[in-house]
């Protein structure tokens, strides 16, 4: 789910909070609704689903252990295992941050916040986690993974999963590689959650989403006083990791000065949070994806050759939507299920007109795609049974992608030239309006900001 269709959740005690995250997420969500009193929480989420509960930790108890808020969140989970919850505070360590995000939280920020990192904590939690039933960052290994989870009994789904059964219980760094949409972060979930690290932390982080100056700070954490609004100490996501698993996503959109600074942690496996001389040793198991030709940004001088071979031990491709027809009404049946229970519908069936359609679409949003046309379906179908008319698909988006799809088998390295040129069409066909640009696009506001940086448009 994208960000302008999210419905936001605020639980803290102080009006300032309030106002200042009303103030901020109002343009930029479908709804936001603030509540200073906690212990009206369980009714709000009674009356309406929320996709995001932002939770304050501590309370006008006089103390700062954060108790308050694990209380509420292991509520928020009893009640609605799917919601993300993000635990915010004034007060952090690393003791914490690892005890939020074992408890359930889908992550964890520091008061004061800087804005743009907030927004994108917020798009990182709303990204759809496919085919899972936990909506979080669970840390629960024995959940059956290969059922719940990686749907799909083609012959490239289950060759991904015999890897993944051999690879799991390894040290190795895995790289995984595919489109858009295809589950990377479920499939590193899996890896996690079928290592000797299962029981620690699983942390994530959309690094191709981090400016240059949160990159930092982000994953190496900072002290107080570092910069101008550090006025607290914040942990960085290696050290939150320590002794579970770092999944970095968007690995190939890094910039070459913020590649020679992850090469340096993990070799040394210590990091020096920003504004300290000190470092930080930390004991993780890396794990990254990107939708990028690494190997072909490698050659072309924009992505390091040493990073790239300690990223990748193993590599792991996921295949496309397209390439798993028979995969295709197994996973809608199980999105059906799904959405049906989320909205308190009656399960519909489907015609088989409606499968055919199905089967027949490209699929250029992978997994992610047809997880929301089926919830669209759901919501907006009239009857018990869907038809091919409860689904529709945007014409140029499978026509880019098809573009795309067939230049990337041919030839990797004009990738980037192509999808340059796909951006600047689609900003001038709305005439230099990047919202609707985005939109048909199919990407949020901050993702083409950052192509439109990456591509000096």
């Amino acid at each position: 789910m994208i960000l302008k269709h999210a419905r936001i959740l605020v639980i803290d005690d102080e009006p300032d909070v309030l106002f200042a995250l009303k103030l901020l997420l109002k343009s930029e969500v479908r709804e936001v609704v603030t509540e200073k009193n906690p212990e009206l929480l369980l009714s709000l989420l009674r009356q309406q689903h929320f996709d995001v509960v932002l939770l304050d930790m501590n309370y006008r108890s006089g103390q700062a252990t954060g108790n308050e808020g694990f209380y509420w969140l292991g509520r928020i989970r009893e009640h609605d295992p799917t919601t993300a919850v993000i635990l915010i505070t004034a007060y952090g360590d690393v003791r914490t941050a690892v005890r939020a995000l074992k408890a359930g939280a889908t992550d964890f920020l520091l008061k004061p916040w800087h804005n743009d990192q907030l927004l994108q904590t917020l798009a990182a939690a709303l990204q759809p986690k496919t085919g899972s039933k936990s909506g979080g960052s669970s840390q629960k290994p024995s959940r059956p993974v290969a059922t719940t989870d990686l749907l799909g009994e083609s012959a490239a789904m289950q060759e991904v999963r015999a890897i993944i059964e051999k690879v799991a219980p390894t040290e190795a760094n895995v790289l995984l590689l595919g489109e858009n949409g295809t589950g990377k972060e479920l499939v590193a979930k899996s890896l996690h959650e079928q290592s000797r690290r299962a029981a620690r932390p699983f942390v994530a982080t959309d690094v191709g989403a981090l400016s240059e100056g949160l990159f930092e700070s982000e994953l190496f954490g900072h002290i107080k006083g570092a910069f101008t609004d550090a006025q607290a100490s914040r942990v960085g996501r290696f050290e939150a990791a320590t002794g579970g698993t770092l999944f970095l996503d968007e690995i190939g959109n890094i910039a070459l000065p913020q590649q020679a600074k992850l090469l340096t942690a993990l070799q040394n496996r210590q990091v020096v949070p920003l504004g300290s001389n000190t470092p930080v040793p930390v004991d993780i198991r890396l794990l990254s994806a990107t939708n990028a030709p690494l190997h072909a940004l490698v050659a072309h001088g924009t992505f390091r050759q040493d990073l790239m071979y300690r990223l990748n031990t193993v590599e792991i491709m996921l295949p496309p939507l397209r390439e798993r027809d028979d995969d295709v009404q197994l996973l809608a049946q199980h999105f059906v299920q799904v959405y049906a229970a989320r909205n308190r519908q009656p399960v519909p069936e489907f015609s088989a007109a409606a499968l055919r359609k199905l089967r027949e679409h490209t699929w250029p949003g992978n997994v992610r795609e047809l997880q929301h046309a089926v919830e669209r379906a759901v919501i907006l179908g009239t009857g018990s049974v869907l038809l091919p008319s409860d689904f529709s698909f945007r014409s140029l988006e499978s026509a880019a992608a098809a573009a795309l799809a067939a230049t990337v088998a041919e030839n990797p390295l004009p990738l980037l030239e192509v999808e340059k040129n796909t951006i600047q069409q689609a900003i001038e066909r709305h005439q230099g309006n990047l919202t609707k640009a985005a939109k048909e696009l199919g990407l949020t506001r901050t993702a083409l900001y950052r192509r439109l940086d990456k591509h000096d448009i």
